[in-house]
């Protein structure tokens, strides 16, 4: 990871840095990573792949924001929440900067749910049974 990588993120600065790593991810290896529920599958082949290919964490740092990114973006843009600096007590329970907010005030941990995939990898880790199963979802969210 490089210093801009470093750095610590913002709420205002998730959306974006999201539709880059897609715009990135998409034209280099044409997956379809298109913010439905159904691409978290996709997410969790990536995840599996780096894990198994024997990836050091620090060497693919980059990547896992990225898809932790992305993952918070599938949960704004399908279920409602709002991207939120965390505040004090949150940074140290989640060990992350950002996270984001349901319609119900609960707050989740995106990142944190892609670094659980990453380091575990178990049917408890998928990204996308974590989303269908997900607490304090609109009914209807816009795309």
């Amino acid at each position: 990871m490089d210093a801009a990588d470093r750095r610590v993120p913002h709420a205002r600065e998730m959306r974006p840095h999201a539709a880059a790593f897609v715009a990135r991810a998409t034209a280099r290896h044409r997956l379809p990573l298109d913010y439905s529920v159904r691409s978290l599958r996709v997410v969790d082949f990536i995840v599996d792949g780096l894990r198994k290919g024997g990836t050091e964490r620090e060497r693919v740092a980059g990547t896992l924001f990225g898809l932790g990114a992305y993952v918070g973006e599938v949960m704004v843009r399908r279920a409602g929440a709002a991207w939120v600096d965390l505040d004090a007590d949150q940074r140290g329970y989640f060990g992350q900067t950002v996270g984001v907010r349901m319609p119900d005030g609960r707050v989740w941990n995106p990142l944190g749910k892609v670094l659980n995939r990453y380091l575990g990898g178990g049917p408890e880790d998928s990204l996308q049974t974590f989303y269908l199963t997900l607490h304090g979802r609109a009914r209807r969210a816009a795309a």
